[in-house]
């Protein structure tokens, strides 16, 4: 007998130009509200710039971009804030999903999240999140996002796989402390990255 997996994604900051081909293809895919968006592009800067007293400046200013959905966290502070058990965790493969069924709209998933991926869709008055593209995996398909990215900033798989060939880190600006969520989640950081949990002077592009 197999043992269950836990799936997660790969991002590289380091390739990641803002274009939101992700955002657009999941959007595509579920037909998804103009307000709901399970994948979303951040676009994070800082630095400073400096007079030299001499009529020169100097600048350290600097930007990059994350691309972020639903991490299909180890410890989903979604499902536990869920009041109906509509927001659960698959057993098969570790993906985080929510019965529209027997959800009531009420948004305590979304609150809890931190990563905002619990979304309401005000029409049918239930909360829609990322799958995981279920379907196109359980066909052996990459998430769509995943399958659109033209720099291939995205990988999706078997989480212990990232983690063996990328690392285990999942911290970086403007992300929250991997420490709340554990997210199935590896990031490469950018080379002008921070190390996370400090949500300042972001926007989402």
């Amino acid at each position: 007998m197999n043992e269950p997996k836990q799936y997660g994604f790969y991002v590289d900051t380091s390739k990641c130009t803002g274009c939101k081909t992700c955002h657009v293809a999941c959007k595509d895919r579920k037909d998804l509200p103009k307000d709901v968006k399970w994948r979303r592009v951040y676009e994070y800067g800082g630095g400073s710039w400096q007079e030299n007293g001499d009529g020169t400046v100097e600048q350290s200013v600097y930007s990059y971009y994350v691309s972020i959905g639903c991490n299909h966290c180890s410890n989903p502070v979604c499902v536990k804030a869920c009041p109906t058990g509509a927001c659960y965790k698959r057993r098969s493969d570790g993906l985080v999903h929510i019965d529209q069924g027997i959800c009531i709209g009420c948004e305590s998933c979304a609150r809890a999240c931190p990563y905002d991926a619990p979304q309401i869709d005000k029409a049918h008055g239930v909360m829609t999140k990322c799958d995981g593209c279920y379907e196109r995996l359980s066909q052996g398909r990459n998430p769509i996002c995943v399958e659109s990215c033209p720099l291939r900033a995205l990988e999706f798989g078997p989480i212990d796989e990232l983690r063996a060939k990328y690392g285990s880190n999942a911290d970086i600006n403007p992300l929250p402390s991997a420490s709340i969520t554990a997210p199935n989640l590896v990031i490469k950081r950018n080379r002008n990255a921070q190390a996370g949990g400090e949500v300042l002077n972001w926007f989402e592009v």
